[in-house]
């Protein structure tokens, strides 16, 4: 189809993965190692005349050797089609595939099955530096890429003054890479491949190495591009608020295959669900007080995973003590998509701290009046005493929140809201 960017069919990446030794681990030999095994060779070869050869021996080795290493799918049955023009957010977990997939659709390897397709040129920025000269100066290293690109010398002099205002690097343009921060790297890795007209982009989460004004501006060019020019952009990232902004599209990847492949809100919302049922394994602190559950519930004691600006809000942490602790205090925070802390309700703030025995018990959160403005939030949990953490989970749970007024009228996520919502009256006083 002439209006398809990119379309990938039953895509996979496989690698061997290699194990430790059986009898001991195995290490890279040392320039000793080497002439040790070559002084040594004449005798490996008289003592092995006098071995006799036996076909249990070499299939006992084999399948010894054969035991040390094992296939590994990275990626496994990926289809999808990109239109051209459309910005698609790549997301999931570490190690879910993100950046095999990336590397694949940058032809930096190639698939163990399945194939790709493509319609322009593709320009992508996975890691910071990627296709520099280390020896070369900034001024040449833009030519370089430009000719990677495949771009006339001509058409790379035009964008030139743009490539080098946008990275913020004049100062240092005659100066050779090496001597750049990863920052100014970055700067002018990503300058270079948005400028240079690629008909798709690739963005790996390397942005995040930039500061945040620099990022604002990066995904401003990224839309840009997109919705001005018309380039198809894919970009990776584990920022919801960034993919929201950027992508009306979003693919979820999980243990090398799609889970989710729709809309960008519904994709955040399977993913968000799965960073749920995984809270377990990333708490943090010494732990002598361990959370076991979380529920949120409304005003009659029924759970909920959602609710209005203004609801009547119970949140209800199931905690494990493994010994007696006094002074404790604890911590529910919400933050936006944007991970931006909204609000603590941290126990302490109400100078109330509590000496807790071994065992289970409860703490309960009764929140009168909910006032975050309508989106999705995460909510961190965290313990302390006296100075001490005994436990951070992070993204224990999601909540999303829609402001609904009494003519039943519900507000989308947008930039005016704010971060949260006071109970207010507005009127109209007239002069007479």
């Amino acid at each position: 189809m002439p209006d398809i960017a990119i379309a990938a069919e039953n895509l996979g990446k496989c690698y061997t993965i290699r194990h430790q030794a059986k009898h001991g681990v195995r290490r890279y030999k040392s320039f000793r190692d080497v002439l040790a095994h070559a002084a040594t060779a004449p005798f490996r070869k008289l003592s092995s005349a006098f071995r006799p050869p036996t076909s249990d021996l070499r299939s006992s080795t084999s399948a010894s050797s054969s035991s040390r290493s094992e296939n590994f799918w990275a990626l496994r049955d990926v289809s999808f089609e990109i239109k051209q023009g459309e910005a698609v957010g790549i997301i999931g977990r570490n190690g879910a595939g993100k950046s095999t997939l990336l590397k694949l659709l940058s032809k930096i390897t190639e698939p163990t099955t399945g194939k790709i397709g493509f319609n322009g040129r593709v320009a992508s920025l996975l890691e910071v530096g990627t296709g520099f000269h280390n020896e070369l100066t900034g001024r040449e290293n833009i030519y370089l890429n430009g000719a990677i690109l495949g771009m006339p010398r001509e058409q790379i002099k035009k964008r030139f003054d743009e490539i080098v205002a946008f990275a913020e690097v004049d100062k240092f343009l005659d100066t050779p890479v090496k001597r750049y921060s990863s920052g100014m790297y970055m700067r002018l890795a990503f300058a270079i491949a948005a400028h240079l007209e690629p008909d798709i982009l690739i963005v790996d989460e390397v942005l995040a190495v930039g500061d945040a004004a620099f990022q604002k501006k990066c995904l401003g060019k990224m839309q840009n591009v997109s919705q001005q020019e018309g380039r198809t952009v894919l970009f990776v990232s584990h920022d919801m608020g960034a993919i929201r902004r950027l992508c009306p599209r979003a693919i979820l990847l999980q243990g090398g295959r799609i889970h989710t492949n729709a809309e960008v809100n519904v994709s955040i919302h399977a993913y968000l669900g799965a960073q749920d049922q995984a809270w377990a394994i990333s708490s943090h602190g010494t732990r002598d007080i361990a959370v076991k559950s979380v529920e949120l519930m409304d005003s009659s004691g029924e759970q909920v995973s959602s609710c209005s600006t203004f609801d009547r809000l119970l949140i209800e942490f199931t905690c494990e003590a493994a010994a007696p602790i006094k002074a404790v205090s604890f911590a529910a925070c919400f933050t936006n998509m944007n991970n931006t802390r909204v609000t603590s309700l941290w126990s302490a703030f109400l100078a109330k701290t509590f000496d807790v025995n071994p065992g289970r018990f409860k703490v309960r959160y009764d929140i009168p009046s909910l006032s975050l403005s309508s989106g999705e939030y995460e909510i961190i949990w965290y313990v302390e005493s006296r100075g001490v953490e005994i436990e951070r989970v992070d993204n224990i749970k999601r909540l999303t929140v829609s402001y609904t007024n009494k003519y039943g009228y519900v507000t989308e996520p947008r930039i005016w809201h704010g971060l949260y919502v006071e109970k207010f009256d507005c009127e109209i006083i007239r002069e007479h």
